[in-house]
């Protein structure tokens, strides 16, 4: 069993900060790429950010120079720091890993998601 669990979204005012965390636990042997994505109802999931194993991120366009993704490895952890938060950063983030089971299977898993909202 592997679960991915996301911790740190809540409500915050226009031009605040908030950070996301995922931590991995259960039956991993590695773990690959590393991501956020986000969804708003009506509209298809989107990525918002990935790291790899070494480190190498990607952004989307809309959050570049705003959010910072990081890892750490010996935690299993994923972070997102997002800064100057918009409205339309308003979704529910997921978190999203590459990973090596103890099975020495590579899957895809996905975190059961929190809620921001940017709202004044």
């Amino acid at each position: 069993q592997v679960q991915l669990v996301e911790s740190g979204g809540g409500l915050v005012q226009p031009g605040g900060s908030l950070r996301l965390s995922c931590a991995a636990s259960g039956s991993i042997f590695s773990i690959n790429a590393m991501a956020w994505y986000r969804q708003v109802p009506g509209k298809e999931r989107e990525l918002v950010a990935s790291i790899t194993s070494g480190g190498s991120t990607n952004y989307a366009e809309s959050v570049k120079g705003r959010f910072t993704i990081s890892r750490d490895n010996a935690k299993k952890t994923v972070y997102l720091q997002m800064n100057s938060l918009k409205p339309e950063d308003t979704a529910v983030y997921y978190c999203n890993a590459d990973l090596i089971n103890t099975f020495r299977t590579l899957r895809n898993y996905w975190g059961q998601g929190t809620r921001v909202t940017v709202s004044s």
